[in-house]
C-alpha cells in the first residue's frame, strides 16, 4: 500500500465509500442529508471528534458522493496560521463561485469585494453574510451545492460567523453545509442551533479490519501493539505501522496525538534538505502558492529549490497538490513538522517568508513578529500603527492579531496590558467571545489604570454576563465607572454605568446598588435630556425619577435614524412600563439597525415585542419575538434571548396555543442564565399563571401569580411585577381570593402616583375595578375605562369582559350584553382566543348566542410567513424582502408558494385583499396566475 494518511486511505472515491470500514451509520446520515438537499431541503451538519478519528475522511467521502450526484462541491479548510486573518477561509471556499459575484445586486457585490480586498473598508459582517447567502442561492439554482469546511476550529472568526449565518438559512435551498472540527464548544449559554455528529473511534473489530487492510505484513506482537496504542483512531491505524518498530517503550505513555506527530515527523528524516525546508515553509505559511514557497526555500538553503522537492513530499504521502498550492494531508503533519524543527530554523523561515511578502503588509508583519525572540519595541510600534490603520478602515478583525503580537513584543507590563485591552475590545466588537476571553486572561490586572480597568470591565461584560453575585458586580461596575470619569474617560464611564444600571433591571438590583448607581450619575451633573441619562435613571430608580423621565421621553424630538439614541429611549420607556413610547422608539431603533445589517443590535431592539403584547398587537409581537429569538441565538445575545423567549411564550398562551407556550416556557426555565434573571423569571411566572387560569385551575393560577409579588420568591421583580397585577386580579376573582389580592396590592396606589407610567396606571385602575365591592364596582369600571391608556386594547377588552360578567351575575342580562360583545369582538380582532371564548360563554349565559370566529391570518401563517406576506402585499420584491429579513430571495419565493394556497389565492396581486379580509374575520377567495417571483 502506498504511504497515505488516513484521510486518503480511509476515504476512497464515492464508488468505494461503501467500503469505508466502521462508518456505515455516519455515511447513511450524510447520504440522507445529500438526498434532502438535492430535493431542495438544505441543511447543515457539524462533524466533531478527536484528531485522526476520520472527520476529513467523511468529508471527502460525502464530497465524492456529492460530485457523483450532481452537486457543485465547494471546499476549504481552516489553517491555524490564518486564524486571525478576516474572511481568509471564506475567500478560499468561494473561489470556484467567484464569477457569480459580478452578477449580484450592487450592495451584495460591494460587500464581497470590500470583504476580500486588502485596501477597502471592511463591511459589517452580516452584510457580507447576506451577500454570500445570495451568491450561494443563485449558484444552487443552477446546480445543488455542497459546502465542505474542514478544521472549523482554525477558521477565522468572520468566516465562521458567515458560515453560521448561511447554515441557518438553507432549509428552502438545495444547499448542504458539512463542517468538521476537533472540538465542539458552542457558547456555554447557547442551545444547539445546528445538528451535530460526534465521530467516535472505531470499534475493536473495525479497527482490526482497517489495520489488516493497510498493513497485512505486521507480526502478531506489533499488530497487537498498534491496536492497543491506536485505540480505534483510524489515522493512527494507518500511520503507526509505518514507524511502530522505531517507537521506544517510554513512548507508551504519550498521548495519541503526540505519537502521531512523532510518526509524521519521523517520515521526514530521510527526506532531502530541500524537501524538509520546503515542508517547514509550508507549515509556517500554509496558504502560500507553490512558487512563493520555492522562492522562500531557495532563500533559506542558498540553492535553487525546484519542484522536485515538492514532488518528493507528494511521493512520501505528506502533501498533495491542490491547484497551485501544496496542502498537508493532515493538520497533524503541519504541527509535527513545525514543532520538530529547531527554534533557529523556525525563526529563519518566518524571516524569509516576511521578506517574500512585501506585497501583503499584514502577513509580513505577523511573520516578522513570529521571527522575533524577546522584546522588540520598534516592531511592536509598527504592529500598533498597522492596527490603527485597520481600525480606521473598519477592518476590526485584522487589527486583533496585530495587537496580540504587539503585546508580546513590548517590555513594559503597563503598556502590554493597554495593548491587550485594545485587542480584547476589538475582538469583542466582532463578537468573537472565545478570543476576547483569551486576551482578557492575558491582561495583568495589577497594571490597569482606572481607564483601562473600566474598558476591560465593559469588554468582560460583553463577553460573559455571569448570573452570580449581581449586587457585588453592580457595585464594582459603579465604582470603576467613577474612577474612569474622574480620569477623564467620560464615554467609557457612561458606557459602564449604563451596563451597571441595566443589571439593576435584568437582575433586579437591591435598593442600595440602585441608589449607588443613580447617585454616581448625579455626581456627574449630567444633561437631563441625554438618552443615556434617561435610561440609567429609568433602570435604577424608576419610582424616584419615573415621572420626570416619562415626561422627557414624550417631549424629545430625536433623530429617528439614530439607532443608538432610539434604543436608549425605547429601553428606558420599556422598563418603566410605558408600552406606547417603548414600542415607538424600539421600532425606530430596529429599522436603523436593520438597514445597517447590525443583527445583534437588531435582536436587542426586537425586545420591543414585549410591550406590544400589552398594546394588544399579538400578531406583531409573535413575529418580532420569533425573529428576535433567531437573531439572539445567532449573535449570542443571551439576555435578549431570555426576554424574547419569554415574550414568545406569553404570546402563545394569550393566543390559546397551550402546547407551544408550555414548550417555550420549559426551554426558558432550562437556560443556564435563567435562575439569576428575575426580569425573565417574573415573565415565566406570568405565563404559568395564565395557562393555569385558562385551564380552569384557578387556585393554582392565583398561587403562581401571587409568588411574583413575594420579595423572597425568585420570581419577584420589584418593577415588572406590576404588569401581572391585572392577571392576579382575574385569578383572585376566579379563585375566591379577592381579599388576599387586595392585601398584596396594598401599596399600588402610592407607587402609581410616583410612577405614572402606562403599566402602573393600568395596574391601579384595572385592579381597583375588578376587585371592587359590588356597591362601588360600577363607578370603578367607569373610571377605569376612562383612565386606560388609549393603546392598551387588551386591558380594555378584559375590563369589558369583567364588567359584563359582573352584570350577568347580578342578573342584568340585557345590560351585560353590550360590554360582552365589545370584549368578544376585540378579543377576536386581537387573536386572544382564550378570552374570546370566555366572552362567548358569558354571552350565551346572558341569553345571546355567539358563533365561533373565523380563523384570522395569523392562524394560517407562521410568524415569518406573516412577515413575508405583509411585505409582499406592500409591493416589496423578493430581494427587498430578503434583505429586510436577512434571508435569501429564493427562500422568500418558496415561502410565498406555500402562503398562497393557505390564504385561498394564487397570485401575489391578491395578497393585500386576502390579508385584509382575514384580518376582518372573513376568508378570502380568488384566483389568478401564480407568481412567487
Amino acid at each position: 500500500m502506498t504511504p497515505r494518511t488516513e484521510e486518503a486511505a480511509h476515504a476512497q472515491p464515492s464508488s468505494s465509500t461503501r467500503a469505508m470500514i466502521g462508518r456505515d451509520e455516519e455515511l447513511r446520515i450524510l447520504r440522507g442529508r445529500l438526498a434532502d438537499a438535492a430535493a431542495g431541503r438544505g441543511g447543515a451538519l457539524l462533524i466533531h471528534g478527536t484528531a485522526g478519528v476520520g472527520k476529513s475522511a467523511l468529508l471527502r467521502a460525502v464530497g465524492a458522493e456529492g460530485t457523483e450526484g450532481g452537486f457543485n462541491v465547494l471546499s476549504a479548510a481552516g489553517v491555524e496560521t490564518e486564524l486571525w486573518l478576516p474572511f481568509a477561509a471564506l475567500q478560499l471556499l468561494l473561489q470556484p463561485a467567484a464569477d457569480g459575484i459580478g452578477t449580484l445586486p450592487l450592495p451584495h457585490r460591494t460587500a464581497l469585494v470590500d470583504a476580500f480586498s486588502a485596501t477597502q473598508t471592511e463591511p459589517h459582517i452580516f452584510r457580507v453574510a447576506l451577500a454570500v447567502l445570495e451568491l450561494l442561492a443563485d449558484e444552487a439554482d443552477r446546480q445543488p451545492l455542497l459546502l465542505l469546511v474542514d478544521d472549523l476550529q482554525w477558521v477565522d472568526s468572520p468566516s465562521r460567523d458567515v458560515l453560521r449565518f448561511v447554515a441557518r438559512r438553507t432549509r428552502d435551498l438545495p444547499v448542504l453545509i458539512v463542517a468538521a472540527s476537533r472540538v465542539h464548544s458552542p457558547d456555554a449559554y447557547a442551545p444547539s442551533a445546528q445538528p451535530d455528529l460526534h465521530l467516535q473511534p472505531l470499534g475493536r473489530s473495525a479497527a482490526a479490519e482497517l489495520l489488516d487492510a493497510g498493513a497485512p505484513e505486521l507480526s502478531a506482537p506489533l499488530r497487537a501493539l498498534v491496536l492497543e496504542r491506536a485505540a480505534g483512531n483510524p489515522l493512527a491505524l494507518v500511520e503507526l505501522p509505518k514507524t511502530v518498530q522505531d517507537i521506544a517503550p517510554p513512548l507508551d505513555d504519550l498521548p495519541l496525538t503526540q505519537r502521531l506527530e512523532d510518526a509524521f515527523a519521523a517520515r521526514t528524516d530521510s527526506a532531502s534538505r530541500e524537501c524538509r525546508t520546503l515542508l517547514l515553509a509550508l507549515a509556517a505559511e500554509s496558504t502560500a502558492p507553490l512558487n512563493r514557497l520555492l522562492e522562500v526555500s531557495s532563500r533559506l538553503t542558498g540553492t535553487t529549490v525546484s519542484v522536485d522537492a515538492a514532488q518528493e513530499a507528494i511521493d512520501a504521502g505528506l502533501v498533495g497538490l491542490v491547484g497551485r498550492s501544496l496542502e498537508f494531508r493532515h493538520p497533524l503533519m503541519r504541527s509535527a513538522i513545525y514543532t520538530r524543527a529547531t527554534v533557529a530554523d523556525r525563526l529563519a523561515t518566518h524571516r524569509a517568508i516576511a521578506a517574500a511578502m512585501a506585497d501583503t503588509p499584514e502577513r509580513r508583519l505577523l511573520h516578522l513578529a513570529a521571527a522575533t525572540l524577546g522584546p522588540d519595541e520598534e516592531l511592536a510600534a509598527r504592529l500598533e500603527r498597522f492596527a490603527d490603520m485597520a481600525l480606521a478602515r473598519g477592518k476590526v478583525a485584522a487589527a486583533v492579531p496585530a495587537l496580540r503580537q504587539a503585546a508580546e513584543l513590548v517590555q513594559d507590563p503597563r503598556h502590554r496590558t493597554e495593548i491587550l485591552v485594545r485587542a480584547a475590545e476589538s475582538a469583542s466588537e466582532i463578537n468573537d467571545r472565545v478570543h476576547t476571553q483569551l486576551l482578557l486572561d492575558r491582561a495583568d490586572m495589577s497594571e490597569l489604570g482606572p481607564l483601562e480597568r473600566a474598558r476591560l470591565m465593559v469588554v468582560s461584560d460583553k463577553a460573559a454576563f455571569e448570573p452570580d453575585e449581581p449586587q457585588r458586580r453592580i457595585e464594582d461596575m459603579v465604582t470603576t465607572a467613577a474612577g474612569a470619569f474622574d480620569a477623564g474617560g467620560v464615554q467609557v464611564a457612561e458606557n459602564l454605568l449604563w451596563r451597571a444600571a441595566a443589571r439593576c433591571f435584568f437582575q433586579d438590583g437591591g435598593a442600595r446598588v440602585r441608589s449607588l448607581a443613580a447617585a454616581e450619575l448625579e455626581r456627574w451633573n449630567p444633561d437631563p435630556d441625554a438618552p443615556v441619562v434617561l435610561t440609567v435613571r429609568a433602570y435604577t430608580e424608576p419610582f424616584r425619577y419615573g415621572a420626570e423621565v416619562i415626561a422627557r421621553l414624550g417631549s424629545l424630538r430625536p433623530d429617528r435614524l439614530d439607532g443608538r439614541t432610539m434604543h436608549f429611549l425605547g429601553s428606558g420607556a420599556m422598563v418603566l412600563g410605558d408600552a406606547t413610547l417603548a414600542a415607538r422608539y424600539l421600532s425606530l431603533a430596529a429599522t436603523a439597525w436593520r438597514s445597517q445589517g447590525r443583527l445583534g443590535l437588531l435582536a436587542r431592539s426586537l425586545a420591543g415585542s414585549w410591550p406590544r403584547v400589552y398594546l394588544g398587537q399579538l400578531d406583531r409581537a409573535r413575529e418580532e419575538s420569533g425573529e428576535g429569538l433567531a437573531l439572539a441565538e445567532e449573535t449570542g445575545e443571551w439576555i435578549v434571548w431570555l426576554g424574547v423567549k419569554a415574550t414568545g411564550s406569553l404570546v402563545a398562551a394569550l393566543r390559546g396555543e397551550t402546547e407551544t407556550a408550555a414548550r417555550m416556557l420549559g426551554e426558558l426555565r432550562a437556560h443556564r442564565l435563567f435562575p439569576g434573571m428575575p426580569f425573565a423569571a417574573v415573565m415565566a411566572q406570568q405565563v404559568e399563571g395564565l395557562l393555569a387560569l385558562f385551564d380552569g385551575r384557578t387556585a393554582e393560577a392565583y398561587d403562581a401569580l401571587a409568588r411574583a409579588f413575594d420579595p423572597a420568591d425568585p420570581h419577584y421583580h420589584s418593577v415588572s411585577r406590576w404588569l401581572l397585577a391585572p392577571d392576579l386580579a382575574d385569578a383572585a376573582v376566579a379563585a375566591g381570593t379577592v381579599q388576599q389580592a387586595r392585601e398584596l396590592l396594598e401599596g399600588l396606589p402610592e407607587l402609581a402616583a410616583r410612577l405614572p407610567s402606562e403599566m402602573m396606571v393600568v395596574a391601579h385602575v384595572y385592579t381597583e375595578a375588578v376587585l371592587a365591592p359590588d356597591d362601588t364596582a360600577e363607578e370603578h369600571y367607569t373610571a377605569a375605562l376612562a383612565a386606560l391608556p388609549a393603546g392598551w386594547a387588551l386591558a380594555r377588552a378584559r375590563l369589558h369582559l369583567h364588567h359584563g360578567r359582573r352584570l350577568r351575575r347580578q342578573r342584568q342580562y340585557v345590560d351585560a350584553r353590550n360590554p360582552l360583545r365589545s370584549a368578544r369582538d376585540e378579543f377576536d380582532r386581537l387573536g386572544a382566543r382564550p378570552w374570546a371564548e370566555m366572552a362567548r360563554e358569558q354571552l350565551r349565559a346572558a341569553g345571546e348566542s355567539s358563533g365561533r370566529r373565523h380563523a384570522n391570518t395569523s392562524d394560517r401563517l407562521s410568524a415569518q410567513e406573516m412577515q413575508i406576506a405583509v411585505l409582499a402585499s406592500q409591493g416589496l420584491s423578493n430581494r427587498e424582502i430578503g434583505q429586510r429579513l436577512f434571508i435569501s430571495h429564493r427562500t422568500v419565493g418558496a415561502h410565498l408558494y406555500r402562503i398562497y394556497p393557505r390564504l385561498g389565492i394564487t397570485s401575489r396581486g391578491r395578497l393585500a385583499a386576502a390579508l385584509a379580509a382575514l384580518q376582518d374575520g372573513h376568508p378570502a377567495s380568488g384566483s389568478s396566475d401564480a407568481d412567487a417571483g
